[in-house]
């Protein structure tokens, strides 16, 4: 039986030329750090690469614990197909959004994961992240995977956390993710991204074995 591909996610895209490479390598979406991070982008950058981009490639901006009229002024502002709260947002900030969203946890043991019963009515997706202390994301660490594989219970799961082009296929082949998202594990130096490195986890990310 043919077995589905996981969807792509590139994070933390500073630049065109990465935005224009991950496209032409049928990456699915884009996401652009709009919160306190080295790898921040101002609205206007966001905009620029938005509008270089061709048609069906989807834009996310990544959010921590913003105002939440703020936020949502932002992403309508900016036309972003997909908001991604990577912060302590409660269920109902995220109702109130009314937005399409992706909620990050931090998966540090299975407590992490049944958390995530409290968000399935308020958003799309969970983007599960490694949980480091004093850090929102792109730590470039990996966690337990048969966690991830349990959380799929709780809706669509998008695996983060410490992916290369090295573990990708394996991690998928564990956790049956319904897409993988990677930063800095294609990176050269914090969101400047290594464009051979970023074609090797595509190559990866989209082997199936269909025997």
């Amino acid at each position: 039986m043919l077995k589905s591909l996981p969807r792509i996610k590139i994070c933390g895209i500073t630049r065109e030329a990465d935005a224009q490479l991950a496209a032409s390598l049928g990456v699915d979406a884009l996401g652009f750090v709009l919160a306190e991070s080295p790898r921040r982008v101002s609205p206007e950058t966001v905009q620029k690469i938005s509008l270089s981009l061709p048609p069906f490639v989807s834009t996310v901006g990544v959010f921590v614990d913003m105002d939440l009229d703020a936020l949502r002024q932002i992403a309508i502002s900016l036309r972003l197909d997909w908001v991604q709260l990577h912060g302590k947002e409660s269920p109902d900030y995220c109702k109130a959004l009314d937005l399409r969203l992706l909620k990050a946890i931090r998966v540090k043991d299975r407590q992490s994961v049944e958390a995530m019963a409290a968000y399935k009515n308020c958003v799309t997706g969970f983007v599960l992240d490694t949980y480091v202390k004093g850090q929102q994301g792109g730590t470039g660490k990996t966690f337990d995977w048969t966690l991830a594989k349990e959380a799929r219970k709780h809706g669509p799961v998008i695996l983060s956390g410490g992916l290369t082009p090295e573990i990708v296929r394996e991690a998928i082949s564990i956790v049956r993710p319904y897409g993988v998202d990677v930063s800095s594990g294609v990176e050269s130096a914090p969101g400047i991204k290594d464009h051979e490195k970023m074609r090797r986890f595509v190559e990866q990310a989209r082997w199936t074995n269909n025997d």
